[in-house]
């Protein structure tokens, strides 16, 4: 099975893909999107929309997970992110796959063992997990797990 997970962003979307087999995950691929910052708001959602769809297109993930907003003390960044974080449930959805959410809280405690680690921690145990990954950046390394987690929660679920 081949799952997709995503860190949405309005500025950087990180995606990661992994195939589980078993018990077994092993990376397939990563990556970070990044939007025309001087463009407008629909523009960006539009471009980000395309680019999501070239990934999915290209990979043919059977199951997508996004990570769930956290609010910042800044409304219009809430907002933003929340923007794009429907654009990128709705790429999911157009596929044809099954969409899940999960809190930035239980990712970190599924990956580390704590709901507060850091990203460092979080790359750090990727690299245990997916021996020889190359992490695109930040955004990438946090989709990745958040494919990895949502990879054992459906574990979990059968």
């Amino acid at each position: 099975m081949i799952l997709i997970g995503l860190d949405p962003g309005l500025t950087c979307t990180g995606w990661g893909i992994v195939a589980k087999s078993g018990s077994r995950i092993s990376h397939v691929a990563n990556g970070q999107i990044r939007t025309d910052a001087k463009a407008g708001m629909a523009e960006r959602l539009a471009e980000l929309d395309a680019a999501l769809t070239d990934v999915l297109l290209h990979h043919r993930p059977d199951s997508g997970a996004v990570e769930e907003v956290f609010v910042n003390k800044n409304p219009q960044s809430t907002l933003k992110l929340g923007q794009a974080r429907g654009v990128a449930m709705l790429s999911l959805a157009r596929a044809g796959m099954p969409v899940a959410e999960y809190p930035t809280k239980v990712i970190k405690k599924a990956l580390v063992g704590t709901g507060a680690a850091d990203k460092k921690q979080i790359q750090a145990m990727l690299k245990v997990l997916l021996p020889g990954v190359r992490l695109a950046g930040e955004d990438a390394s946090d989709a990745l797990a958040v494919a990895i987690t949502h990879a054992n929660m459906l574990g979990s679920h059968r």
